[in-house]
């Protein structure tokens, strides 16, 4: 069956909706949902029951590097700061040096095994170099797995941000496999300059999207996700467009809008959250139709063993030696290690290869895919036994929420105060926004002209106005106080 205008919608709609039974039941026998995604796009492709021809890598290519967007966004938005700061230098040290690392090591194996050039190997390692945001995000998150002394935030920041380094060292190694006189050195400027515009860009794109975001006003309130898809978007093609890393930049500028007082917040975050998962979805589906199973049964072989030296070799010694400097207990490390989960991301970027015609694309591509679907088989369906195993879990009734299950969360505050604005107060004709109002507390409603009004970020406190405010502790209240700069009854 080839996919024409007239029954894409139906088909994709079945697939989408076969994909959420599929994933709303996979836990019950421990398997990712990511797994169950791909089967599916691989059971209704051409090989499978489906019968559905797809045989287009740049179109699967266009489709991942757009949900990569929104994976990472999504990704970003929901991560603490507070949270990844005391873990920075080591989540920038596996996501550079750690996939530099896994690149050469990998390389070199798969050079020292099979007939391909040290230039082709390098290529594959290159390409299997990364963790994948999306299969880390949604395991660990799907598993609500709590781990010790900062394991998650490493883990999360890691996947979120070695994306960059794996693609550059693809671009590079896919340079030198077509023009195999170039040197190796000519990676060095290529990555510095990726690198270093990618995260100011990424940081400048995130200032001016809070600008954005916080002073136009729109009327309608579901219009502002959509702004914040279309400032995503701005920040990957033009960082792109003046030579940095569209992913890294992403990445960064969502991690700063996460950590921002912004209009409108939560719904942006529920937005983004559900559109994640969709593009998870579609994602794993579109590279599982893109896929031939009769084409991978050659390859199972020197698959398998190129994914084992991976899993048992390759990813644990770049996190051993890229963690060398800090200070880490070894079942940490251990455990790091093995959340090395592979998916969306090598076998999008094993699409280059393939658009760009090397003799061994197809065969790369092949044993990409393997070591993805291989490693999340194995590594992710583990992952709460391994951490068990190496004690780096938490008791379940000591789990801590994640800070988008804080700002979702529906329930109600310990303690109500009401606050009546005087006519000369610090918050009067300024936006709720802006008043820089402590994590711990909310303005829940508030009293004007004896009429309770619901408000939000762009909400105006007026003079006269009566705030009616919630916190969970009295330091919150407290602190209310002293930001709207109220004499405490």
């Amino acid at each position: 069956m080839s996919l024409t205008i007239e029954n894409i919608m139906l088909i994709g709609s079945l697939l989408l909706f076969i994909s959420i039974i599929a994933g709303k039941t996979s836990y019950r026998f421990g398997v990712p949902t990511l797994v169950l995604f791909l089967a599916i796009g691989m059971l209704a492709g051409s090989d499978g029951i489906g019968g559905i021809y797809f045989d287009n890598p740049s179109v699967a290519q266009f489709i991942g590097v757009v949900s990569l967007n929104f994976i990472l966004f999504s990704g970003g938005l929901d991560t603490n700061w507070s949270s990844i700061k005391p873990v920075l230098w080591e989540g920038i040290s596996l996501s550079t040096l750690g996939v530099l690392l896994t690149a050469v090591t990998m390389g070199t194996f798969v050079w020292a095994i099979t007939d391909f050039t040290i230039y082709e190997g390098l290529l594959l390692g290159a390409i299997v170099s990364s963790t994948d945001a999306a299969a880390v995000f949604s395991i660990l998150r799907g598993k609500n797995l709590a781990l010790r002394n900062n394991l998650r935030p490493t883990l999360e920041l890691e996947s979120g941000s070695n994306d960059p380094m794996a693609y550059v060292l693809t671009i590079a190694f896919l340079a030198m496999v077509i023009n195999p006189d170039q040197s190796l050195v000519s990676i060095i400027p290529l990555f510095l300059k990726q690198m270093i515009i990618g995260g100011i860009a990424g940081l400048l794109f995130g200032m001016a999207s809070k600008y954005v975001i916080n002073k136009i006003k729109l009327g309608f309130e579901g219009l502002y996700p959509v702004l914040v898809i279309s400032l995503m978007f701005i920040t990957f093609s033009g960082t792109d467009a003046l030579g940095g890393n569209g992913f890294l930049a992403v990445y960064l500028c969502a991690v700063y809008l996460g950590n921002q007082d912004l209009i409108h917040k939560k719904t942006i975050l529920k937005m983004f959250d559900g559109l994640a998962w969709l593009m998870q979805i579609v994602l794993f589906l579109t590279l599982g139709l893109l896929v031939y199973p009769t084409e991978i049964l050659p390859i199972l072989g020197i698959g398998l063993l190129i994914s084992l030296f991976q899993i048992f070799v390759a990813r644990p010694l770049s996190v051993f030696l890229s963690l060398t400097p800090f200070k880490m207990k070894m079942r940490r490390r251990f455990y790091i290690s093995w959340v090395g989960l592979r998916g969306a991301v090598p076998i999008v970027f094993a699409t280059y290869p393939l658009i760009a015609g090397i003799e061994k694309a197809s065969m790369i591509f092949n044993i990409v895919f393997f070591i993805s679907l291989s490693s999340v088989l194995i590594q992710g369906t583990t992952l709460s036994v391994i951490a068990k195993w190496l004690n780096v879990s938490l008791p379940e009734d000591s789990k801590p929420k994640s800070p988008l299950d804080d700002l979702l969360s529906e329930t109600a505050k310990a303690i109500m105060v009401e606050i009546k604005m005087p006519a000369n107060g610090v918050a009067v004709n300024k936006k709720i926004v802006d008043l820089n109002f402590p994590k711990t507390a909310l303005i829940a409603m508030i009293n004007r002209d004896n009429k309770f009004i619901t408000p939000s970020g762009a909400t105006e406190v007026l003079a006269e106005d009566t705030l009616v405010v919630l916190s969970d502790t009295q330091d919150g209240i407290n602190e209310v106080y002293e930001c709207l700069q109220v004499e405490k009854p």
